[in-house]
């Protein structure tokens, strides 16, 4: 059995870690850690987790902790200083925050707002995006898990950007439920602001913009122009993105859907659907994908997940599966809630 560390456990992602990992039958959560929490039953923070965790939170991963690998469910900043000892220790280490995501010190500097403190592991890490990256994800232990946006609209857009067949710029217009802000309420994620309006935010500014160009130019060879606007909905989770590209010579909608099937063909997180459902992926590890051809070559793209397993714990869950020679479904395998 796999013993694993959740840092981090008590906003949305750490919980969702726990509640997909308290069933899982080959990793075993030994430890969680809360700073504010430390000393506290798990339940009684998580009250959803009574009689699946018997834990209480702890103040830190203690320098003895028997663990196979941490899970980082911490702010942005905060692994870089985890990491590293983590890893000296044999431990490997899937992080949940946007520390090791973009390879680029430059780049992770002018996101992130400060140096990156662990150049050495960010040349080390691996990005995650399973379906993308797993031979990679096998032999590491160093793993970047993406962003939830990233994950929507990279896996949506990558078998058409793999193909070579899409120009050289992407708009992507995506929405996210307010779960995804984290359990910390703000002015624009409260409530009142938010429950009856659809309202764009960092209009140009996102730091997920950088990983989405990443990541494309990645699966496509070639740089890619990105232009990316999140909205904030008013639901809890879910997620979808709706993307436009052109393309540089004319495919019929039959071609199209034969290159999604073909290039998703055995990964069973990915479904090609007609039009993809955020209820459908809402408490699942899935994705789905779906394209329409528009007038003058122009593509629709959609892809939908939930934000908070698909585009985070989910991820990770089957990044370590990945990692430790089990089957990625391992889990994972349950569908959706649908309404």
């Amino acid at each position: 059995m796999i013993k694993a560390a959740i840092v981090g456990g008590s906003g949305y992602t750490g919980s969702e870690l726990a509640r997909i990992l308290c069933r899982h039958p080959g990793i075993e959560v030994a430890a969680i850690t809360s700073r504010q929490n430390a000393g506290t039953p798990v339940h009684k923070v998580l009250p959803s987790l009574k009689g699946f965790i018997d834990l209480k939170f702890e103040a830190q991963l203690g320098e003895d902790a028997d663990v196979d690998v941490a899970f980082l469910a911490t702010p942005h900043g905060a692994s870089m200083a985890i990491a590293p000892g983590l890893l000296s220790r044999g431990i490997k280490v899937i992080d949940l925050s946007g520390d090791y995501r973009l390879r680029d010190p430059a780049a992770y500097e002018r996101w992130y707002g400060h140096p990156h403190q662990d150049l050495d592991g960010l040349q080390r890490a691996v990005y995650g995006m399973t379906e993308l990256f797993c031979d990679a994800i096998a032999g590491a232990d160093l793993v970047a898990n993406p962003g939830c946006y990233p994950t929507c609209s990279v896996l949506s857009l990558a078998p058409l950007m793999a193909s070579g067949l899409v120009e050289d710029k992407v708009i992507i217009d995506a929405k996210s439920g307010t779960s995804g802000a984290g359990a910390e309420p703000t002015k624009s994620t409260h409530h009142p602001a938010c429950g009856s309006s659809i309202t764009p935010y960092k209009v140009v500014g996102h730091r997920h913009t950088p990983e989405i160009k990443m990541a494309l130019d990645r699966v496509s060879g070639a740089g890619n122009g990105v232009v990316f606007t999140p909205h904030l909905l008013p639901i809890v989770r879910g997620m979808l993105t709706t993307s436009y590209v052109t393309l540089k010579k004319d495919k019929s909608k039959n071609e199209l859907q034969a290159l999604y099937d073909s290039y998703y063909a055995g990964r069973r997180f990915v479904r090609h659907v007609a039009v993809p459902s955020i209820p459908s992926t809402v408490g699942s590890n899935f994705a789905e994908v779906g394209i329409e051809l528009a007038d003058a070559g122009t593509i629709v793209v959609m892809g939908a997940l939930d934000n908070l397993v698909k585009g985070a714990a989910g991820q990770a869950v089957q990044n370590a599966n990945i990692m430790f020679n089990m089957d990625e479904t391992v889990g994972l395998d349950f569908p959706g809630l649908g309404v």
